[in-house]
């Protein structure tokens, strides 16, 4: 493989203008332009959260025909795309999403990339995009990609593992704010028969306890049996879990191969859909923590 990049650069060398072959492959009076990048590392032990949003996707959920208040096919192709992320980033200890969005946490003792941010941002972010329209066909299988869709990103930084428990927190509570107003919205649209304005209108100023007492007396939903994946959002995590397979082996003194099943384990991204917010979650996977502590 060295000798075939070294053969590579001497070709390069002999095909290079004249006015460049003085100069030498490695270095050149250009090389100063690298200078003007700005150092992006990142503080060292402390948690890197990369935040992943769609970008106008009101307008893209409009235009493909999402189902209010919530599309299982976009919800379950936005884990997939995120599992793609996570076996591809093997750095990540958790992830989070909820409608458009999506919250990797890298290790706090994590050296990819030497912490670099934008490597960060921009390795998620085109890894699952790239995920978005190669699997979409896989869930929208009646639904023809109209136009790519976009995603944007951001890094935080979380210094301690309260403070990343409290973020985690923050967007499962900003999880079960929005889709108890989705629900009470589209009921009140689709079965209601008000006008998006009117809803709108209906909802100004409620409280929790308001949107459910209308869906309970209006509409006879209880919003507690509604799908936890809805209400809860999902939850990315390592787990290692048992595969069958089946081998082909020569058992000795048979001349044919015979087929067996074969245990084996294997650590997979598993999705859950559970509380984050209270302790019994940490308790029973104390190892997402004490991997980057």
């Amino acid at each position: 493989m060295l000798r075939c990049c070294r053969a590579g650069a001497a070709i390069a060398a002999r095909c290079a203008p004249r006015s460049l072959r003085g100069l030498g492959m490695a270095k050149s009076k250009f090389e100063y332009v690298r200078d003007f990048e700005a150092d992006d590392t990142v503080l060292p032990n402390c948690w890197i959260v990369v935040r992943l949003d769609g970008r106008n996707f009101h307008r893209f959920s409009e235009q493909h025909e999402f189902k209010k208040p919530n599309d299982d096919r976009a919800l379950q192709l936005m884990t997939k795309c995120a599992q793609t992320v996570m076996q591809e980033l093997e750095d990540i200890a958790i992830a989070y999403g909820q409608s458009d969005e999506y919250s990797f946490v890298f290790k706090k003792k994590s050296r990819w990339f030497k912490r670099r941010a934008s490597k960060f941002m921009t390795h998620v972010v085109s890894q699952f995009s790239s995920s978005y329209v190669f699997y979409w066909k896989d869930y929208f299988k009646d639904q023809q990609l109209l136009y790519p869709p976009g995603f944007d990103g951001r890094i935080v930084l979380y210094p301690s593992n309260q403070n990343l428990k409290d973020y985690l927190s923050w967007r499962q509570a900003d999880c079960h704010i929005n889709n108890l107003y989705n629900t009470v919205f589209w009921m009140l649209v689709q079965r209601g028969g008000l006008t998006p304005v009117q809803a709108q209108e209906r909802l100004q100023g409620t409280l929790a306890g308001d949107k459910n007492e209308i869906l309970f007396s209006e509409f006879n939903i209880n919003y507690n049996n509604e799908p936890l994946m809805y209400r809860k959002g999902t939850v990315l995590i390592w787990q290692k879990v048992n595969e069958v397979i089946t081998k082909k082996i020569k058992l000795p003194k048979e001349e044919e191969e015979k087929e067996v099943e074969v245990t084996r384990t294997k650590t997979k991204v598993v999705p859950l859909h559970c509380d984050i917010i209270g302790d019994q979650f940490w308790e029973e996977y104390p190892e997402i923590l004490a991997e980057g502590s």
